[in-house]
């Protein structure tokens, strides 16, 4: 199974989109390699609420949400445990979406839609830093 730290226990991913369908992809693309998704949010609030008690390996973070966006969000996760692995979802690759991201401590995209393939290569890539 791709999707185990050295240990043997599975990658801790949380999945942030305020589509559901969206986080349906990331769990389908994940879980049946060995992932496990420990939570889901529909917005970044909900992601920030959520993170402290489930303290995931990886995060994958929409950029475009209502109450919270994923910049925020990531920004401000990324102030609680500045090591904490984020990738940004976006369907845009726009240039200035990359450069606030870039900013707020986040290197690793990905654009939507994605290949069930390049996300569990994306957060394998992540782990393996």
């Amino acid at each position: 199974m791709k999707g185990l730290k050295a240990d043997g226990t599975p990658i801790r991913v949380m999945a942030v989109d305020d589509s559901p369908i969206t986080r349906k992809m990331i769990r389908k693309a994940l879980e049946p390699e060995g992932f496990e998704i420990v939570a889901e949010a529909g917005n970044g609030k909900e992601a920030l609420e959520v993170y402290s008690k489930v303290q995931p390996d990886v995060i994958t973070m929409d950029v475009t949400m209502p109450i919270m966006d994923g910049l925020d969000a990531a920004g401000a996760i990324k102030k609680l445990n500045p090591s904490q692995r984020i990738v940004m979802l976006s369907a845009m690759g726009d240039a200035d979406i990359i450069a606030d991201a870039q900013s707020r401590g986040i290197t690793d995209f990905c654009t939507k839609p994605f290949k069930p393939q390049e996300m569990v290569d994306k957060v394998l890539e992540l782990m393996s830093r």
